[in-house]
């Protein structure tokens, strides 16, 4: 997991944004429209990286269509102080 997460959010043109979501989800779940008003992003651009984050499997989905609700994922729950702590050293550069 610690590879993929440095990969998802130090690796790629897009971690800043995929790290926020990781951080929104993990105060509770929200669905792809509720993501991109509460993070002031676009629509198409959240659905993008909850794609690559479910790819991941950092985050999982429950429902369907436009009500599916995203949650972290067993093995990120499981992970999420290492992810904090990729957060923090990326922050500080």
């Amino acid at each position: 997991m610690k590879k993929i997460l440095w990969w998802l959010i130090a690796g790629t043109k897009g971690g800043i944004n995929r790290a926020r979501i990781i951080n929104e989800i993990h105060k509770r779940p929200y669905n792809a429209n509720q993501l991109a008003d509460k993070l002031k992003l676009d629509y198409k651009t959240v659905r993008h990286h909850i794609k690559v984050l479910e790819d991941n499997n950092v985050i999982s989905s429950s429902g369907e269509n436009y009500g599916m609700m995203y949650f972290l994922s067993s093995q990120m729950e499981e992970n999420y102080e290492l992810f904090q702590q990729i957060w923090k050293e990326i922050k500080e550069d």
